[in-house]
């Protein structure tokens, strides 16, 4: 695969960016080889969507490790560009003084107004000029290679993000596909739909709703969880718990931003309690990993589960929102260093015995 080969790239040329980038991008590649391999040997639907589901990951963790190694590399092309230019001028100065001095006619330059002794000094001074200047010579020579370099490697990355994004996008048309075709997974329990039909239409909050799925009968679950947990999606923290927006407006979950499209999956293994669109939250999951644990995911676009499934970690819930940025457009983005990749949020809540707890207790925010 391209995306393969370029993220092996990033980790080679590990001088030319961040040491954190190379890293990213050596397990990337990792993942991306392995995921390739899980689908050579997928035999059934349901192994053909863990496989998709790897490779839909593997491919968003290298186009982060790209983007990033791309903005460090733009970054120190523009710093060599400015030194280069700087010093251009100094030494186009120090040529133009020389080429003065060598139209003047010869007795003069031989001549001092101070006598012998000023005109040996400035002969000395005029041998020491030579060798300098083909230093610096010699120097911005080396630097305009290396400025060369960091604009091949750059386009490289460029060409190899456009590369990316279109196989992201084909593998998650991919996934969708082998999920529609997948046969249903046996539910572990029965949901009364109309309990979950009469609650929606008594709440007005994400709040509230799901403090009255956590009053519905116990799903039997497993009952030590290991910590911390990943994230549902690849993305970063924008507010914490209970951290105020820019309205001044709290809640008790973590807002994650995140890219257009990303995929969503289950943290953890448990049973799916709620599965659908709630208010003006988007598509909501409520994920029941032990009796008396809740963990909400709202502002999905798609879902890919429903009532009553027992999941695993790692499998796929759904996909965000969004318009997903045309190859082109998300190279130059990352080339300029804006924060267009991640447009979307997920809202991350886990509930205890009915209350909300901070989600930092179980999920790994990095």
């Amino acid at each position: 695969m391209m995306l393969r080969a370029a993220l092996l790239s990033v980790v080679l040329t590990g001088s030319a960016m961040a040491q954190g980038a190379g890293e990213t991008a050596q397990r990337a590649a990792t993942l991306l080889t392995e995921a390739a391999q899980q689908l050579d040997r997928a035999e059934g639907a349901r192994d053909r969507v863990v496989a998709l589901t790897a490779v839909v990951r593997a491919y968003e963790e290298g186009l982060a490790a790209l983007r990033q190694g791309l903005r460090q590399v733009t970054i120190q092309e523009r710093a060599l560009s400015a030194d280069l230019d700087a010093r251009e001028a100094e030494i186009a100065r120090l040529l133009g003084v020389l080429s003065t001095m060598e139209r003047a006619p010869t007795p003069l330059l031989l001549l001092h107004p101070s006598g012998a002794l000023g005109t040996a000094r400035s002969s000395m001074m005029l041998s020491e000029v030579a060798p300098a200047l083909q230093a610096e010579a010699d120097a911005l020579r080396g630097d305009l290679t290396a400025l060369e370099d960091l604009r091949l490697l750059e386009e490289a990355a460029v060409r190899s993000l456009q590369e990316g994004v279109e196989g992201i996008q084909r593998a998650r048309v991919a996934l969708s596909t082998a999920i529609s075709d997948r046969t249903p997974l046996p539910a572990r329990l029965a949901e009364d739909t109309a309990q979950i039909a009469a609650l929606l239409g008594r709440v007005d909050t994400l709040e509230a709703f799901a403090q009255g799925l956590g009053q519905l009968p116990e799903v039997p679950g497993q009952a030590i969880l290991d910590r911390p947990l990943p994230l549902p999606v690849t993305g970063r923290v924008l507010r914490g718990f209970r951290q105020p927006d820019a309205a001044g407006v709290s809640r008790p979950g973590l807002v994650v931003a995140t890219a257009a499209g990303a995929l969503v999956t289950a943290p953890t293994s448990g049973t799916v309690r709620y599965a659908g669109p709630l208010l003006d939250y988007g598509n909501v999951i409520i994920q029941e990993p032990k009796p008396g644990v809740m963990f909400v995911l709202a502002g999905l676009s798609e879902t890919y589960t429903h009532v009553g499934q027992v999941v695993v970690a790692g499998a796929p819930l759904g996909l965000m929102g969004g318009t997903q940025p045309s190859g082109q457009d998300f190279s130059r983005d990352a080339a300029a260093g804006g924060g267009t990749s991640r447009t979307e949020t997920l809202y991350v809540e886990v509930r205890e015995g009915g209350s909300p707890v901070n989600p930092s207790e179980w999920f790994a925010e990095e």
